[in-house]
C-alpha cells in the first residue's frame, strides 16, 4: 500500500474543492436516479414486490446512471461516485489522505440532498432505502457487499486507474456502470446490492431507517480494500519512465 497523507494546504486547494463539488453532484444525481428508479416502480405498482422487469429497470438505471456520472466528472474528480471507490483509490496511493476525507463528507452530503429533494419532489413518498433479503443474516449480506464491491473496485482499477489501460480507458465509464448493472441482478434479492455506502446512506438518513446499515459500509469498504490490495499489489503495471520518447529514425 502507498497511503499518502497530503498537505493540509490541499483541503482548500481549488482543484480538491472542485473535485469535492463534482463528487457532491454526482451523489446527488445518483442517488436521485437510482432511488428513484425503485420509487418509480413502487408508484407504478403499488404494494407489489418487485418481480423481474422491475429488477431490470432498476439495474439499468444505476447502470446507464453510474457510466454517465462516471464520464461527466472523470476529469474533475476521478470520477469516483462512491465513498468505498474513493478509499480503494486512496489505499493505492492515487489519492491523499486529505482529498479522501474532503470527497467522503461531499459524496456523503450529497447523497442527503439527493435523497431529500427526491422526498420533496415526489410530494413526501417514502424513499426506498436498501434492506437485506428475507432469509439473509446480516453477515451474509456483508459477504455479499464484499464480493460485488470487490469486482467493482477491480474493474475501476483494470479500466481506469492501471498506466497500461490504453485504448480500453475509453469504455472504463461504461465498464464500471455495466458492472453495477449486472451485479444488481445478481445481489439486489439478496443483500441490496449496494457497492455504495453513500448510496445506502442518504436515503437512510432522510427516512431515518439504520437497520443493518452497518452491512453497507463494511462489506463495501472491504470489498474495495482488498481490491485494492490484491490489483496494487499484484497486477499493477509499472508507469512508464517520465519524459521517455521513442528514439526518433534517421533521415536520410
Amino acid at each position: 500500500m502507498k497511503v499518502a497523507f497530503g498537505q493540509t494546504e490541499e483541503a482548500s486547494s481549488p482543484d480538491a474543492l472542485k473535485g469535492a463539488l463534482a463528487e457532491f453532484i454526482s451523489l446527488f444525481l445518483f442517488v436521485f436516479i437510482g432511488v428513484g428508479s425503485v420509487m418509480s416502480y413502487q408508484k407504478i405498482h403499488p404494494g407489489l414486490d418487485m418481480d423481474a422487469g422491475g429488477l431490470l429497470m432498476v439495474a439499468l438505471a444505476h447502470g446507464l446512471a453510474l457510466a454517465v456520472l462516471v464520464a461527466m466528472t472523470a476529469n474533475i474528480s476521478g470520477g469516483h461516485v462512491n465513498p468505498a471507490v474513493s478509499l480503494g483509490l486512496a489505499l493505492a496511493g492515487k489519492i491523499t489522505i486529505i482529498r479522501l476525507v474532503l470527497y467522503w463528507v461531499a459524496q456523503l452530503l450529497g447523497a442527503i440532498a439527493g435523497a431529500w429533494v427526491l422526498k420533496a419532489v415526489t410530494t413526501g413518498e417514502d424513499v426506498a432505502r436498501h434492506a437485506i433479503g428475507l432469509g439473509m443474516s446480516p453477515w451474509a449480506a456483508t459477504l455479499m457487499e464484499v464480493i460485488l464491491t470487490f469486482t467493482l473496485m477491480f474493474v475501476v482499477f483494470a479500466t481506469a486507474v492501471d498506466p497500461k489501460k490504453g485504448t480500453v480507458g475509453v469504455i472504463a465509464p461504461l465498464a464500471i456502470g455495466f458492472t453495477v448493472l449486472a451485479q444488481i441482478f445478481v445481489g439486489a434479492p439478496f443483500s441490496g446490492a449496494s457497492m455504495n455506502p453513500g448510496r445506502s446512506f442518504g436515503p437512510a438518513v432522510v427516512g431515518w431507517d439504520f437497520k443493518n446499515h452497518w452491512v453497507y459500509w463494511l462489506g463495501p469498504f472491504v470489498g474495495a480494500a482488498l481490491a485494492a490490495l490484491v490489483y496494487d499489489g499484484i497486477f499493477m503495471s509499472p508507469a512508464p519512465p517520465a519524459g521517455h520518447q521513442p528514439v526518433p529514425s534517421a533521415e536520410f
